[in-house]
């Protein structure tokens, strides 16, 4: 505020209001989103009741498709190798930690052969990924 009769000047305070306006409305679309933007490769996860995993780093996923295709992250990777990539990829990790996202159409025995493969290169943690019941 300025005296009256005295010489206008520009107000020298910043006002931030539309600036925090701005950063919460971004906050709550990127808050609803993210939960919608599923990465990987497309498969028809069965459906259970269990607790969420709570995990520090990002775990590398291991899909497999109903056709047995193997994919780490989004990249195909041949079951005789699948061993040998996995130790290369967690030879500098900390966490040794895998999640499983296999169709519910593949057979039991070519995910548990898989699964043998996964602690066999020497995986600590190996996460299945699952669907909520409707």
């Amino acid at each position: 505020m300025m005296p009256f009769g005295s010489k206008k000047r520009f107000m020298s305070e910043i006002n931030v209001t539309p600036f925090v306006d701005v950063m919460l409305v971004l906050l709550i679309i990127f808050m609803v989103t993210a939960p919608m933007m599923m990465h990987g490769v497309e498969v028809n996860l069965p459906q259970v009741t269990t607790k969420n995993i709570k995990t520090g780093e990002e775990p590398l996923v291991l899909t497999i498709t109903k056709k047995k295709q193997i994919y780490i992250e989004k990249r195909k990777v041949d079951l005789n190798t699948l061993e040998d990539k996995i130790k290369s990829i967690f030879k500098y990790r900390k966490n040794k930690e895998i999640l499983l996202r296999a169709d519910k159409e593949v057979p039991y025995g070519f995910v548990i052969q898989v699964v043998a493969m996964v602690k066999r290169a020497g995986i600590d943690k190996l996460g299945m990924v699952t669907e909520p019941l409707e």
